[in-house]
């Protein structure tokens, strides 16, 4: 394996809060890797050690083929990082950003603005080039943010939950962009709490919780640990629902109470859901109607974090 990003035992602390707890993770070179987790795990901490921002307590990064405790020069060369937060700044129009960003990077006055003019067309950004980027929407000044971390083509970019706060439409712009870095060999590593964004751009997801690594691989092996298939039953009544509830392992069941639906792990043969049908409701008074789907990133996230709170 290629790799542009190995983590080993990070540990992170702010006062008596722990925020990292032996975080482990190996990316890929040319990759798309997701660290996915609910706010508060620790994934913004794990990308500002990664990308020199913050020291670790414990443990080691090496990023591009440097470590970041002992060469972040190096680093900061190779990577790029857009946070929560655009960093761009408002007062100057689309391409002074782009032409500013590049003379910092050390390219010349007209190479700068070769750049920006390359950048601000790649990224659907020509017509509003020349308006000043506070005037931009959402998406607009999330895609020239990211243009910004792109005017040196860095070996690695981080991106911390590149689509929190846009609307759908530049949502899925934004996927379009995410999955194009990567074509030119560009490693990226991204937060995120959606899960759908998690499957659909991610060469391999590793759940965060707690500080620490619950789960990884590609979204159908972590699929594949809550089972191919769910059968999702809706029960004919709220004492039914209860009963029902009651019934299943609790590790395994997942509930939505205002719906009276619960689903659970099946092989999706016709034996296999008579099976459950007869351990839960055997005289057939229970469920109202049932249904079979393939598992989702949901049902992995809430197994994998239910199991994690169960340990602790």
């Amino acid at each position: 394996m290629d790799v542009a990003i190995e983590v080993q035992g990070l540990v992170k602390s702010f006062g008596e809060h722990r925020v990292l707890d032996g975080v482990d993770l190996v990316v890929e070179r040319g990759t798309v890797a997701c660290l996915l987790g609910p706010n508060g795990a620790g994934k913004t901490t794990a990308v500002r050690i990664m990308s020199t921002l913050t020291a670790p307590d414990a443990g080691r990064a090496v990023v591009a083929g440097h470590d970041v405790a002992t060469e972040p020069a190096e680093v900061q060369r190779r990577i790029s990082l857009t946070g929560q937060e655009t960093a761009i700044d408002g007062l100057l129009t689309g391409r002074e950003n782009l032409t500013m960003m590049g003379r910092l990077r050390g390219l010349g006055r007209s190479p700068s603005a070769m750049r920006a003019a390359e950048l601000l067309e790649r990224f659907g950004l020509t017509e509003a080039a020349d308006r000043r980027a506070a005037t931009y929407s959402g998406g607009m000044r999330r895609r020239l943010d990211i243009a910004a971390g792109l005017v040196v083509a860095p070996e690695v970019i981080f991106l911390d939950e590149p689509t929190t706060g846009l609307d759908p439409r530049s949502r899925l712009a934004m996927w379009d962009l995410v999955a194009e870095l990567t074509t030119g060999g560009t490693t990226v590593l991204l937060t995120t709490q959606y899960l759908d964004e998690a499957e659909h751009l991610a060469d391999r997801i590793a759940v965060l919780d707690g500080g620490r690594i619950v789960a990884e691989g590609t979204p159908a092996e972590l699929k594949q640990r809550v089972g191919d298939e769910r059968l999702v039953l809706t029960a004919a009544h709220r004492d039914g629902f209860d009963r029902l509830v009651a019934r299943c392992d609790p590790a395994d069941v997942r509930t939505d109470p205002d719906h009276l639906v619960l689903t659970v792990a099946s092989d999706g043969r016709a034996a296999g859901i008579r099976a459950v049908l007869d351990q839960l409701d055997p005289d057939g008074s229970l469920v109202d109607r049932f249904e079979l789907r393939g598992a989702t990133l949901d049902d992995v996230f809430l197994a994998l974090t239910a199991a994690e709170v169960a340990h602790v």
